[in-house]
């Protein structure tokens, strides 16, 4: 599968936003290097067309959740073809991908990180190994960590920097059993408020 090999951090300066790709915590050291952007012309503001907002606002989505265009496009049309409100439908199926579900638990620093865990058949669904990044995780299924991984380092090095992060409410984790299940499905204030999915929307409907 293809994924983006180059610098991370340079993804980051291209949407201007801290797209949590870097491990550990983040400080104002990040912020520096993201304002700091060699090369860019600063010296007049440019206005974006509506298109280039909506690409820039699609781009960055998919840098956030490491999603490729074509399978951005086919959640896309799954949310349109879903009951409900197109956009929320969008983040949602995002959101319960399995290596970001892995993420939120706090099971890996990163998504990228996730991918690893997943792609390494180290994650269990309903006590069966599931391989598959982008596995679409459902209410009462029971996400673990496989027992012979518990002790690596990398995952417990996540936890001890994620327990300083918020706890996403909508997921019950036992971090000492390493394994956790969803409450609910995810509403849109338990998705980043910096991310306007209307304008993807826009892209996409056209």
């Amino acid at each position: 599968m293809a994924k983006f090999l180059g610098p991370k951090l340079k993804l980051s300066r291209r949407e201007n936003l801290d797209l949590y790709l870097k491990s550990g915590i983040r400080d104002i050291s990040l912020k520096c290097n993201i304002e700091k952007l060699p090369g860019q012309i600063n010296s007049r503001k440019v206005r974006l067309s509506d298109y280039a907002l909506q690409l820039r606002e699609k781009q960055k989505v998919k840098r956030i959740y490491g999603i490729l265009e074509k399978q951005f496009r086919n959640y896309y049309k799954k949310a349109k073809k879903l009951k409900g409100n197109t956009s929320i439908n969008l983040l949602q199926l995002i959101e319960l991908r399995l290596d970001n579900i892995i993420y939120r638990m706090g099971f890996s620093s990163t998504r990228a990180e996730a991918k690893q865990l997943i792609n390494h058949k180290l994650v269990l669904v309903n006590n069966k190994i599931v391989n598959v990044p982008s596995y679409q995780i459902m209410l009462n299924d029971i996400v673990k960590i496989n027992e012979k991984s518990i002790n690596q380092k990398r995952i417990k090095l996540s936890l001890n920097i994620n327990n300083k992060r918020i706890k996403s409410k909508w997921m019950n984790v036992d971090h000492k059993l390493f394994q956790g299940y969803l409450l609910r499905l995810p509403n849109r204030l338990d998705i980043y408020s910096n991310i306007n999915e209307q304008l993807i929307i826009g892209l996409y409907s056209k």
